[in-house]
């Protein structure tokens, strides 16, 4: 598949294209030029429509395990299939990890207990928030794609190069 080479080796391509696309999905738009917001458009969108796919399919499992006291204790733990776990270690490699912002108000313990099961919250993020939104979206208008926007927004000062805002729809 031809791409766009952005002026840059491959290994630092790969990268800026991985950060741009990984903050697109976690605040919802960013500012970049337009040949870069075309390439993160393409990255953005395969994601999106890898998570809408397989957003649904977990299962869930009784667990039986004895605790401390050797009790005998039964649990329902929600399980991914391996349809789905495939998906999110593509994700994973194609994403970078962020951590969860820390709210002012929250003692140390308390963003230490809400963070504690999330160990990639980008991937989570997909599969929790945008995969379900877009899914619903596509049912309600019968379509699929066209899930990020470009907004041009003029030459930069600096160089004069075309700059464009690209943001989740």
């Amino acid at each position: 598949m031809a791409q766009r080479k952005l002026g840059r080796p491959a290994d630092q391509r790969k990268a800026l294209l991985r950060n741009q696309v990984t903050n697109l999905i976690w605040y919802g738009r960013i500012e970049t030029t337009i040949s870069r917001a075309k390439e993160v458009r393409s990255l953005a969108e395969r994601l999106i429509t890898l998570a809408i796919r397989e957003c649904d399919n977990t299962t869930e499992v009784t667990k039986t395990y004895n605790n401390e006291k050797g009790q005998s204790v039964t649990i329902n733990v929600v399980n991914d299939l391996p349809s789905k776990l495939a998906a999110r270690r593509m994700m994973m490699a194609t994403l970078y990890d962020l951590k969860e912002q820390k709210n002012h108000d929250e003692s140390k313990a308390d963003y230490r207990e809400r963070t504690k099961d999330n160990k990639h919250p980008v991937v989570e993020k997909l599969f929790r928030e945008i995969g379900p939104k877009y899914k619903k979206r596509n049912a309600e208008k019968n379509c699929a794609g066209g899930y990020t926007r470009i907004i041009r927004k003029g030459p930069r000062r600096g160089d004069s190069a075309e700059m464009a805002i690209i943001e989740l729809v």
